[in-house]
């Protein structure tokens, strides 16, 4: 990958403005595995520089479309050519287990840029429109400008994707800052995007910390960010965004609940949930964490969970074996481990898991799969984000209740009903005030929007949905003379 103690400003590697440096942490070895420039608030001022130069003055946003679409086929193919670095090196620096990391953090990095390609070839940018005039009006879809993009560290490759991807094709310029936890895929990526030769300036990668991206964000050169994180976080970005009148898209948390009906199978139920609850090691804003059983056939659902969150094997994540790898942080380690504990002071009955990390395991970041019951939903284990693997079983008395407490959260990202019965099913999907609902499923598809509603974010990701946050519109009256 080259040097990583350089970030990628203006079409070059260059040396941070001072000496802080980013110590990249395995989370299963504890070691320090690779150590990468820090940037600051002066290297945030060059890269946000070099994309105001780009978008004002470059060719990036006034080349035809399918000549920018053509630099980016260039980069799905680069990238394609090197899936299996990026799933390694997001294994080895956020703890993803590596099955994972073959099967959906790389691919899912390159199937978003592919899919973006896909609908930016048949993206309406301009509509032709009757007016009272006569003459007709052209509705354009312009280049919003200058984005910041800040990714998290759960999926880097996927949510820098859905950033970067939409707004190339739209004619933006990007500066890009990954998170400090994991910025070894993003510094790989810029060395692909060095190599297929955009024009100078389009994209610019730079680590850094809180610091850093604060700056970004309030940066005045920059016309639009883009931020996948905490809702906390997401909550002040988009304070300061609406103050200074810059456009922004935030996807933030959930705690999105599976309404289990009485007639769902509880094997097949808690098979579903070992992907749709405990993906990722539990560090996924979709995770389904509160799983609602019908409180008459209660036990039956509870022991298919227990059987399904005890079989979880948890350990290296090199190993392909593994379902549960370490969290990415030993301060996210602590605070879930802190839920934990609060779960067990509210009230709540740990059936599998608990406190501690698991007894064959003697160093790195782990936690242990668990599995409460006898939770209500005024607990805050069932109301706040924990971002790992704990999952709460809440109980209920019949379907409207379900729905009842389905609903109650002030997240709204996504949720899932399992029955036989598909009219059931797609009534209680008809119900739901979620981003997105499966009816015996759940997943993520790029070819459709991907958010929330109330605190879990404001605008898309993923479809040509996506697109639409990149630009502006602009209508444009004609001249009769001139038609």
């Amino acid at each position: 990958m080259g040097d990583s103690r350089f970030i990628y400003i203006n079409g070059q590697w260059v040396s941070s403005s001072a000496d802080g440096k980013i110590n990249v942490v395995s989370p299963h070895s504890e070691k320090i595995i690779a150590t990468v420039a820090n940037g600051t608030t002066a290297d945030i001022d060059k890269a946000v520089a070099a994309a105001r130069k780009a978008f004002d003055h470059g060719p990036w946003p006034r080349m035809d479309v399918s000549a920018r679409l053509a630099l980016l086929e260039r980069l799905a193919e680069l990238y394609e050519e090197h899936l299996d670095e990026f799933a390694e090196t997001i294994t080895a620096q956020m703890g993803a287990p590596i099955t994972l990391s073959r099967t959906r953090q790389a691919p899912g990095g390159l199937a978003c840029l592919r899919s973006t390609i896909e609908f930016a070839r048949t993206y309406e940018w301009e509509q032709i429109r009757p007016t009272a005039e006569g003459a007709p009006a052209v509705v354009r879809r312009l280049p919003v400008g200058v984005v910041g993009a800040i990714a998290p560290f759960n999926f880097p490759q996927m949510l820098i994707m859905a950033k970067l991807a939409p707004a190339l094709a739209a004619g933006c310029t990007v500066v890009v800052k990954p998170a400090p936890e994991c910025p070894l895929d993003a510094l790989l990526l810029a060395h692909l995007v060095d190599r297929v030769g955009l024009p100078t300036g389009v994209v610019n990668v730079v680590p850094a910390d809180k610091t850093a991206s604060e700056h970004l964000v309030s940066h005045p050169g920059v016309d639009k960010i883009a931020f996948t994180g905490s809702t906390a976080a997401g909550r002040a970005i988009a304070s300061a965004c609406g103050r200074d009148m810059r456009r922004c898209t935030v996807e933030l948390g959930g705690k999105s609940a599976a309404i289990i009906l009485e007639d769902a199978d509880p094997a097949a139920t808690a098979e579903a949930l070992r992907f749709a609850s405990f993906a990722n090691s539990g560090q996924g804003c979709v995770s389904q964490t509160r799983i609602l059983v019908p409180r008459a056939t209660r036990d039956r659902y509870l022991d298919a969970l227990a059987r399904m969150v005890d079989s979880l094997k948890v350990g290296d994540p090199s190993d392909p074996a593994v379902d549960v790898g370490p969290m990415v942080t030993q301060s996210q380690q602590r605070r879930i481990a802190q839920y934990i504990e609060l779960g067990i002071e509210e009230g709540a009955t740990i059936v599998v898991g608990g406190p501690g990390i698991p007894a064959h395991l003697s160093r790195g970041w782990y936690v242990r799969p668990t599995l409460f019951s006898d939770v209500n939903n005024r607990m805050r284990i069932a109301r706040e984000e924990i971002f790992g693997p704990v999952v709460c079983v809440i109980d209920y008395e019949d379907l409207d209740e379900a729905v009842c407490i389905a609903q109650d959260s002030p997240y709204g990202l996504g949720g899932s009903v399992r029955t036989n019965d598909r009219l059931l099913g797609m009534s209680v999907a008809n119900r739901m005030r979620t981003g997105m609902f499966g009816v015996n499923t759940f997943s993520i598809d790029f070819g459709s929007p991907f958010g929330g509603f109330k605190a879990s974010g404001i605008g898309r990701e993923f479809g040509p949905e996506s697109i639409d946050d990149y630009t502006e519109l602009q209508t444009l009256y004609l001249d009769p003379a001139f038609v």
